[in-house]
């Protein structure tokens, strides 16, 4: 019993000593998980036009993080370790979620902007060739084209009335939306206004370039589509058969959630399903 009071007693200092150690490292560590993804969020969102205060981001992260964990706690809470397992894994997963997802937003509005450009470019040329200056044509696009296009010619024009160059406010508008596709519009427009050239005939070309690369990305993804659908319905299948097998027989599944080796079976399942979900999306994602 002394042995054992003993070993508390080691473990306790020696957990003292590495917290005192590292104490600045880990909270230089939390203040970047909380308040950096905080700010990452709160730009990310304030990019695509939608305003949300800094700390209802920050109040949302903890309540989707602890919300989740608390939950799925309580659903395993006869059961102490599954119950702190699967709490911690969702607590984890809920912190980590919005940031991905706030990229997937991110990423879904650059796309709608890129296939807007395609007609926005096209309305551009068309009103250069009939002697509007790139000031007018843009003003046709903000009155013709819907959001976000719209959004973002509405933003060029403000700032360029407020005092700023067009060409800085193209730059602007390329680190707002990050694509090659944007760069190659901007530097274009930014040169050929330096050098002089035929811009409405340079629009054709950014137009035809971005609608072959479109064409090339739409047929990756419907190849690629197939191994993912087929990855995730395999991810699906564990969990399914332990809530078929559970329901149809508990005293059969009883003991892999109530017994040391049943949880650490299911620690292994949990990290396998997880490394599986990252790895097929490693192999899924082609970047053109």
């Amino acid at each position: 019993m002394a042995l054992k009071y003993l070993g508390f007693l080691v473990f306790g200092i020696a957990i003292f000593i590495l917290s005192y150690h590292y104490n600045k490292r880990f909270l230089e560590w939390l203040r970047f998980q909380s308040l950096g993804t905080r700010d990452y969020i709160h730009e990310r969102l304030s990019v695509m036009f939608i305003d949300f205060p800094p700390n209802q981001i920050l109040l949302g992260q903890f309540l989707v993080s602890f919300g989740l964990g608390i939950v799925v706690f309580a659903l395993f809470v006869p059961f102490f370790f599954p119950a702190t397992l699967f709490g911690l894994t969702m607590t984890i997963v809920g912190w980590k979620l919005p940031k991905p997802i706030v990229d997937w937003m991110y990423r879904r509005r650059v796309s709608k902007v890129i296939l807007q450009m395609v007609d926005g470019l096209a309305l551009m040329s068309n009103g250069l060739k009939s002697g509007l200056s790139i000031v007018q044509s843009m003003e046709l696009v903000t009155r013709e084209m819907p959001d976000p296009l719209r959004q973002e010619f509405q933003l060029i024009l403000n700032e360029n009335r407020l005092g700023v160059s067009l060409e800085d406010a193209f730059t602007n508008f390329s680190k707002r939306v990050e694509s090659d596709d944007v760069e190659m519009f901007v530097t274009s427009v930014n040169i050929l206004k330096e050098t002089g050239g035929n811009l409405a005939e340079t629009f054709d070309t950014i137009v035809s370039t971005i609608r072959e690369r479109i064409k090339v990305e739409n047929r990756i993804d419907a190849l690629t589509a197939q191994g993912y659908y087929q990855g995730v319905f395999v991810m699906m299948v564990p969990p399914a058969l332990f809530a078929t097998f559970y329901q149809s027989d508990p005293e059969f599944m009883k003991p892999l959630v109530t017994t040391p080796i049943g949880w650490f079976i299911l620690a292994i399942i949990l990290g396998l399903e997880i490394a599986g979900f990252f790895v097929i999306m490693r192999i899924v994602k082609i970047n053109v």
